[in-house]
């Protein structure tokens, strides 16, 4: 389930690299009330229904512009970050995370230890003309070399060596996390938007449910989620457990909840297409509210009008006008809970990116995987 491939700087311990792996602890803090947030896809999708529940005037207009948060990204990054691109193209960093406190608690699972970790992470890359989009899932698992950040409060926080990709977002909040997949890829994140648990859940509640096709049992006590073989129409909070579910199907490893996450996307999309909202002023009010809500997004959409005019980028984009992959990564040799970045493999990706291309099939070839995938249609 591996491939080799050459290590390059910023590869913590990768085979064959240039020294010793150095373990170094990721910080856990408190979070912040900002930082209330936790998984998942559905930032995506909780825009584009901004973009309908924005076509109300007045009240409706600035009761949604006053559910949205922000965080000023760019400011906290200064200038020493990658150029943008002059393509045509867009990168946006979806990412969630997995803090148990408040009203997350229940639907998180697991303890409130006080610390919030990036639970999903996904670069979107929207292509020239927005008509196709690339999306590639970190494995929260992989050892990094994280850089030095300044958090949105003005802490400081030392470089790491050798530490999970998840703990950036918990040592220094949202714009650690933009700096350390800019520095892990090369490319200027464009825009960022998160989204917290409860709001998953009462989006695809409020959707009607999503439908989907298992191929097996998924039985996983952790993520609260039992599904026999077949058809479902998931609640709210099955949807939640399929998407954090990573006992339940494939090796148990993070790499299959990535790709039970990606099938899930693709189920998503399609079923917003087909949801008539239009035609019930109420639901699509109430979409729309729960959308604001469950979004924190950096400055620069960090208002209906801005949201709704990135969102409309989006919408004619579907499942099918979507290519999903994973970060090429390899199991850590030393330890199989860790994987660690597939440099070459990886560089072709970034570089895809970059150059606003297709991302060619021989990046993810003989990578690792999670074995999870066809489980979820």
């Amino acid at each position: 389930m591996s491939a080799q491939s050459t290590p390059g700087p910023g590869t913590a311990g990768e085979p064959g690299g240039d020294g010793p792996r150095r373990r170094a602890k990721g910080r856990r803090r408190k979070p912040r009330s900002r930082h209330h947030k936790g998984l998942l896809i559905s930032a995506w999708t909780a825009a584009g229904i901004v973009v309908l529940g924005g076509t109300g005037v007045g009240y409706v207009y600035f009761k949604l512009n006053g559910n949205l948060e922000s965080v000023d990204i760019d400011q906290v990054l200064g200038t020493d970050r990658p150029t943008r691109t002059d393509n045509g193209s867009q990168n946006i960093l979806v990412l969630g995370s997995d803090t148990r406190s408040g009203g997350n608690r229940k639907l998180g699972g697991g303890t409130d230890d006080g610390s919030a970790r990036a639970d999903t992470a996904m670069i979107l890359h929207v292509h020239e003309g927005h008509r196709k989009a690339s999306m590639v899932s970190i494995p929260r698992d992989t050892l990094i070399d994280r850089p030095a950040c300044t958090d949105t409060d003005g802490g400081s926080h030392p470089a790491a060596s050798g530490v999970m990709f998840n703990s950036a977002y918990s040592t220094g909040g949202a714009a650690c996390a933009v700096k350390t997949v800019e520095s892990l890829t090369g490319i200027r994140m464009d825009h960022y938007l998160e989204v917290d648990f409860s709001g998953f859940q009462r989006l695809v509640d409020e959707l009607g449910g999503v439908e989907v096709t298992t191929t097996q049992d998924i039985k996983d006590p952790d993520s609260h989620l039992y599904l026999e073989a077949g058809p479902h129409r998931l609640t709210g909070e099955q949807a939640l457990g399929l998407v954090r579910t990573r006992h339940g199907v494939g090796d148990g490893s993070d790499l299959g909840r990535i790709q039970l996450q990606q099938a899930f996307l693709k189920a998503l999309l399609e079923q917003v297409k087909d949801v008539d909202l239009f035609g019930d002023p109420k639901k699509l009010y109430d979409l729309a509210d729960t959308a604001t809500k469950t979004v924190t997004t950096d400055s620069a959409l960090g208002s209906v009008n801005s949201l709704m005019s990135f969102a409309s980028g989006l919408k004619g984009i579907g499942a099918s006008d979507m290519t999903m992959v994973t970060m090429p990564v390899v199991y850590d040799p030393a330890d199989p809970n860790r994987v660690l970045l597939a440099r070459t493999k990886a560089d072709q990706v970034w570089t895809a990116l970059r150059n606003d291309r297709p991302i060619p099939r021989s990046a993810t070839q003989g990578t690792a995987t999670g074995e999870a995938e066809g489980v979820v249609n």
